[in-house]
């Protein structure tokens, strides 16, 4: 997956992004069971820079934060399935609850998020908008769930 970059390979294509004078935006989530509801999501992303990094949340990180029995796709799965989308320009697994230490690293133009928040809510807005980044809201309603999809298919036992 020629996409998929390490931390610091992330952080010299962030700067090799801003010499060229391009924008960098950063999305983020755990995509498990890939919907439409993320596809509209990161091609909304995609539409606020020239460069859109996709930060992928490991299995330990969706089972704390989802619970049992998620992720349903490993990330490795999940990864090459994000890679493949024409609208992705990188993806980087990070292990953490939430990509506060990216954006500190990566210092994105933009920090994209979908439409279950507000601009106002968007937990990482202050790390940011201290540097003179932007946030940014993408995608459809949130008409889309994997929970949702899980609990259909357990028959509602989710």
């Amino acid at each position: 997956m020629e996409k998929l970059l390490t931390l610091g390979e992330a952080i010299e294509m962030a700067k090799a992004t801003r010499l060229e004078n391009k924008t960098l935006a950063l999305a983020n989530g755990a995509f498990d069971l890939l919907h439409v509801g993320h596809v509209r999501y990161l091609q909304g992303a995609k539409q606020e820079a020239d460069v859109l990094l996709v930060a992928l949340n490991s299995d330990a990180s969706v089972r704390t934060l989802k619970g049992p029995p998620r992720p349903i796709v490993p990330q490795e799965e999940r990864a090459e399935l994000l890679c493949a989308l024409a609208c992705v320009d990188w993806v980087l697994v990070f292990e953490e609850l939430n990509v506060r230490h990216l954006i500190r690293a990566l210092r994105p133009d933009v920090h994209v998020k979908g439409r279950d928040y507000s601009p106002g809510s968007i937990p990482e807005r202050a790390e940011t908008e201290a540097y003179g980044g932007r946030v940014a809201i993408a995608g459809d309603e949130k008409r889309h769930s994997t929970t949702e999809v899980v609990s259909k298919l357990l028959g509602g036992r989710l």
